[in-house]
């Protein structure tokens, strides 16, 4: 059975590139009907706290990811590493180092300014039995490395293909430091080994960590499991994402008012295709399609207008009841109702999504662009002034229209239409002329849904009151 992890280290949010790796191992195991397991790599005591961990984990489900079972938590395996350590002292494969970090730092420093490579066993070699003992009843503190035999280390990457790395670049690594907690690589090793995970995906920035595990596996006499290291995901200038380029935590594009099932889709195409030109797919087709070895070796390039317009895509596409708690939230947080009077608008809120959705590429411009659906125009665009209100009988024709409303005793699309286009011919001007001045009496902008569509949903008090507003405006401005 394939058995996949994501392994997150909570020094900071979830990450684009992290969740994208998240997707890929979740895709991974939904398709070969395997587990998905989470793992939190909090063994850097300093920099890792809960908050980060719960965030970590709220981005995840925002994301529509699930796992079996608890969390791991590397903090709470302490003992365990320990004990492996041991095993690796006793078989001979690792060692006590008793050089502490200043006498290492004299040396590389003088090396790198012979401009030589500094390889740590070259210049402090593996102590001999006597001085162990002698030290080690000094109580002299000391690190655990493992010992990196001669030759070479090759495996076949899923993604990236034959990979081979000669050992005379890689050292004696610490895989216990001396305050007594395990380095990455050991706890990566005895962890992936007793959660039974059998395919390693993550980013292509932990290739070269590969070799250094694969030596513990062998040391430890373990089964390894098969690595893909997917591609990294780089900003515009093709530079490797980072708060420069903008957002690049999961929570800033909820924020944003990105659509979780759109962040999902757009992240699995950064690095993979279906094979055609299909982009806006299902979870259930993803997962259908997904293939690892389809991941291209090439670095994925973020593109945020691209984001914006599959997340308008989206937008159009989810039923109209996915979207009133986003928009709740946003209309609420920007002071434009409140949820007790949204609760009493639960009709009028639908209708004001489904004419805007359709217009718009996030959350937030449901409330920038459809502000007139919750307040009156508190200016009208400059702009629209100068090309719909130019003729001097403007504001007669929006007084007129206003009575005109004001007197149907249904305030439908059909009635609205209707009673327009009607004084329209009386006053022998366009239909198109008269929307397009009522339009911006009514919204304040030259630009909305259709008119008779918004008129009718803001109802016959709000229009009639609006177009009687502009018509004394312009009355004043004339």
């Amino acid at each position: 059975m394939v058995v996949v992890r994501f392994a997150p280290s909570p020094t900071g949010y979830l990450h684009i590139g992290g969740a994208r790796t998240a997707i890929f191992n979740w895709l991974y195991a939904k398709k070969h009907h395997g587990k998905f397991l989470l793992r939190i790599e909090d063994t850097d005591v300093k920099r890792s706290g809960e908050e980060m961990t719960r965030a970590i984990i709220e981005s995840l489900r925002w994301l529509g990811l699930d796992w079996e079972g608890e969390p791991v938590k590397q903090s709470e395996r302490m003992k365990v590493y320990r004990e492996h350590v041991q095993r690796l002292l006793e078989s001979g494969h690792a060692y006590r180092s008793f050089t502490t970090e200043e006498e290492a730092a004299q040396v590389r420093e003088r090396v790198t300014g012979e401009k030589k490579t500094f390889i740590y066993r070259e210049h402090f070699p593996k102590p001999t039995p006597e001085e162990e003992a002698q030290w080690l009843a000094e109580n002299k503190p000391f690190a655990i490395r493992l010992e990196v035999s001669d030759g070479a280390t090759e495996f076949d990457d899923q993604v990236q293909g034959k990979v081979k790395f000669e050992h005379t670049t890689i050292d004696d690594f610490v895989i216990l430091r001396s305050d007594g907690y395990p380095t990455y690589h050991l706890a990566v090793v005895v962890d992936d080994h007793a959660m039974g995970i059998t395919h390693v995906i993550r980013g292509a920035d932990h290739i070269s960590n590969t070799p250094k595990q694969i030596m513990l596996y062998r040391a430890f006499e373990w089964k390894m499991p098969e690595f893909a290291h997917v591609p990294l995901i780089l900003g515009s200038d093709k530079s490797r994402l980072s708060k420069r380029h903008g957002a690049t935590a999961v929570g800033e594009y909820e924020k944003k008012g990105i659509l979780p099932e759109t962040l999902f889709n757009f992240l699995t195409l950064l690095g993979w295709s279906p094979g055609d030109d299909r982009e806006l797919l299902t979870k259930d087709e993803l997962i259908s399609l997904f293939d690892i070895n389809a991941v291209s070796k090439s670095n994925a390039v973020f593109d945020e207008k691209k984001l914006a317009w599959m997340n308008g895509q989206y937008l159009t596409r989810v039923a109209i009841e996915r979207l009133v708690e986003p928009v709740s939230n946003a209309l609420v947080e920007n002071g434009f109702t409140s949820r007790e009077e949204l609760a009493n608008k639960e009709e009028y809120l639908l209708g004001v999504i489904a004419l805007l959705r359709s217009r718009v590429r996030t959350i937030p411009e449901f409330v920038e662009y459809g502000v007139y659906f919750w307040r009156d125009p508190a200016e009208y665009e400059e702009v629209a002034r100068v090309k719909h209100w130019a003729e001097a009988n403007t504001s007669a024709w929006l007084a007129q229209l206003a009575e005109v409303y004001n007197r149907l005793p249904v305030f439908n699309v059909s009635e609205v239409d209707r009673s327009l286009r009607e004084l329209a011919e009386r006053l022998n001007v366009s239909a198109g002329k008269l929307i397009h001045a009522a339009r911006l009496a009514v919204t304040g902008f030259g630009v909305s849904p259709g008119f008779f569509e918004t008129v009718s949903l803001l109802g016959k008090q709000a229009v009639v009151s609006r177009l009687e507003a502009a018509a004394r405006f312009l009355a004043k401005t004339k």
